[in-house]
């Protein structure tokens, strides 16, 4: 097996009704003062701010609010919250939402807890943070894994750009996961979910082949990938059943906290494709991995088209084929899947357009920075090759 170290702190409270138990985590890993921090209208009006302010009330814990985060979480707003942290002396956040809020509340506590340094300087790599405030989480869609990631994302708003930053300071201490919560979301955000945590396996599984050897990785990864998949379509089509629900809830913390890659480097060169639609277009992300998948895999196979052959057999249940044909058919299967959850799967109907030539070669040129990187692990990406796939994705 290839070397690893996995590091996963987070601790997972599952179930019905375990949102009334945030009040007592928050105690137990040492929080006194708290932001609380939320997305839109649907938090109230579901109930659950309700139920997490009555249990903050209840057990004497001084708290702020801050709402208004928005999907592509906006680096202004977790500098708002870093002022308002700091302000109240906060010294615990409580992300009360899905990936975008989870982001956010994990740049204010990096902000807080090291003001000698500009936020937005953490994410374009200029520093790195040294410090931390304890984030803890009430999920309520499963799609980015923030929950147990050591990732947080953002998009400056002023220059259309969005980054990321890895450092387990961002690991939440505590994740309270009830499926139940996620039972209001509109099908095209269960759909997005749905994408998105498979993206989070398969931008591990598609890596180079001398970091293949981890039989237990890999049969990890392909089982989570198969529960998704079944469980997706079903969860899509009622959003309502707790099986299903529950299912790719636990998929969606699993997929990202590193269990699904271990022994190999991330990919992830189909998530800074779709970075930059989300930046310039500021499309759904699921939608923008969706768009983004099918192009890079036709146009990165050849690599290695014995890895989608195994992708293809173990997945999708392909036999009987040569390698080849399997790893196409293993493509052709996926998008399918996409299709069927109606999620795009290029520009038209990501319903952004076909787009100008010049729009392609801006979006490459932003993907590699200007130059300054490549992009990618299963096969490393160049401005040329980001403009290929864009290209193919532009229809």
């Amino acid at each position: 097996m290839n070397s690893f170290t996995y590091y996963a702190p987070t601790k997972i409270i599952f179930g019905r009704g375990t949102e009334k138990e945030t009040a007592a985590e928050i105690r137990e890993h040492g929080g006194k003062n708290v932001l609380l921090v939320y997305g839109g209208k649907s938090a109230r009006k579901s109930g659950l701010l309700d139920t997490i302010e009555h249990e903050l009330a209840e057990t004497n814990l001084p708290y702020k609010e801050l709402g208004g985060v928005k999907p592509n979480p906006r680096l202004e707003l977790a500098e708002q919250g870093v002022k308002i942290a700091q302000e109240i002396k906060a010294d615990f956040i409580l992300a009360v939402g899905g990936g975008s809020v989870i982001d956010t509340a994990k740049a204010i506590s990096l902000g807080v807890a090291n003001p000698e340094t500009p936020l937005w300087d953490f994410w374009l790599k200029k520093a790195q943070p040294v410090r931390h405030l304890p984030v803890g989480v009430v999920l309520t869609i499963s799609a980015s894994g923030s929950e147990m990631s050591d990732s947080s994302v953002l998009t400056k708003e002023a220059t259309h750009e969005k980054r990321g930053i890895n450092t387990n300071l961002n690991r939440p201490c505590f994740a309270i996961l009830d499926p139940e919560l996620t039972f209001t979301l509109p099908k095209y955000q269960v759909a997005c979910g749905v994408v998105d945590i498979m993206m989070h396996t398969l931008d591990r599984y598609f890596t180079s082949p001398e970091e293949y050897g981890n039989q237990l990785t890999d049969e990890i990864a392909e089982a989570l990938l198969r529960v998704v998949i079944r469980n997706g379509r079903q969860a899509v089509a009622d959003p309502h059943g707790y099986g299903p629900m529950s299912e790719l809830m636990w998929a969606g913390s699993l997929s990202h906290n590193d269990l699904t890659g271990l022994g190999a480097v991330k990919d992830f060169s189909t998530h800074q494709l779709g970075h930059e639609l989300s930046a310039m277009f500021d499309v759904a992300h699921g939608a923008s991995l969706s768009t983004m998948w099918g192009p890079w895999a036709r146009y990165c196979c050849g690599q290695d088209p014995a890895r989608f052959a195994q992708y293809a057999e173990k997945v999708w249940g392909v036999s009987g084929k040569g390698t080849a044909e399997a790893a196409k058919l293993g493509i052709d299967k996926t998008i399918d899947y996409f299709h069927s959850l109606d999620m795009p799967t290029c520009f038209t109907e990501l319903k952004i357009g076909v787009q100008s030539d010049e729009t392609i070669h801006e979006l490459a040129d932003r993907c590699v920075f200007r130059g300054a990187r490549k992009v990618g692990h299963f096969k490393e990406l160049g401005r040329e090759d980001c403009y290929q796939i864009y290209k193919a994705a532009n229809r």
